[in-house]
């Protein structure tokens, strides 16, 4: 209804003589129907708000591609799956700098995303119902996670395994689910932003693992053969300076060094 063809049927409704597009049964029984003189005027209205609200809700979106954007931690949000510019913006607004929280744990809590449980151990108590995450944190970062955890469960295996495993294959505590797949999407989310690296499906090597070390071997080569590249560029340009020799012309006002370069071999003889 709100699409470029519903606005444009809705737009049409706003006139005297409305004409419904050939085809459009719907259309057509609305338009017989008609629209009183107010009723137009006050739809005209309605549309004109709408219109409004759109053009104030693309600035804001603007605003927050350029505020995730600008910042490197909130790149570093927004990689994760399921999270969108406005997830991020969200998880970056509330969490702020991640040299906050010294450990994913302390950042489960602050987010409600940690399991407590209170029960007193006692054996003649009643029968502990379950943990529960927390009531006193930071609400709206606790749903800015579920949310992305939803997103998550869909595009990505490793999170999705972990939905699956937690909810038996989707069929029961889905609820609990999400909220397992939040709590891991902040500790993951952390580590990026403490590592400074993007979040990937393939897991990093283990520190001190034979994995790591060739991988830091490699890296280092690369980083070799880059230098050694960028010495032989520099070396190449100083070679050419040496052989094109810049001629001036004295006397005649024109600049000490002229724009383009004369080869020896090209220079003429005064």
């Amino acid at each position: 209804m709100f699409g470029k063809k519903g606005m444009v049927f809705l737009r049409s409704l706003c006139q005297a003589n409305a004409k419904p597009a050939a085809g459009d049964a719907k259309a057509a029984s609305i338009v017989d129907a008609g629209l009183s003189g107010s009723g137009r005027g006050t739809l005209s209205g309605y549309l004109k708000l709408l219109g409004q609200v759109r053009q104030q809700v693309a600035e804001v979106t603007r605003m927050i591609r350029k505020v995730v954007a600008a910042s490197e931690e909130g790149e570093r949000w927004r990689s994760l799956p399921g999270v969108s510019w406005v997830l991020a913006y969200t998880i970056l607004s509330e969490v702020g700098p991640s040299s906050r929280f010294a450990n994913h744990r302390r950042l489960a809590s602050y987010a409600l995303l940690a399991p407590r449980d209170d029960d007193s151990g006692d054996e003649d108590g009643p029968t502990p119902t379950g943990r529960h995450v927390g009531h006193q944190g930071r609400l709206t970062l606790k749903w800015a996670f579920i949310e992305a955890a939803r997103g998550a469960v869909r595009k990505s295996v490793h999170f999705r395994d972990i939905f699956n495993r937690r909810t038996d294959g989707g069929k029961r505590d889905r609820n609990r689910g999400y909220i397992a797949v939040g709590h891991e999407l902040s500790r993951v989310g952390l580590s990026c932003c403490h590592y400074r690296r993007d979040y990937s499906e393939t897991r990093p090597p283990r520190p001190g693992s034979v994995e790591d070390r060739l991988a830091r071997q490699t890296d280092k080569m690369q980083e070799n053969q880059m230098q050694l590249k960028k010495e032989g560029e520099q070396e190449s340009d100083r070679k050419h300076e040496i052989d094109v020799e810049r001629i001036s012309c004295p006397g005649t006002g024109g600049p000490e060094d002229p724009m383009v370069g004369v080869e020896k071999r090209k220079r003429r003889r005064t």
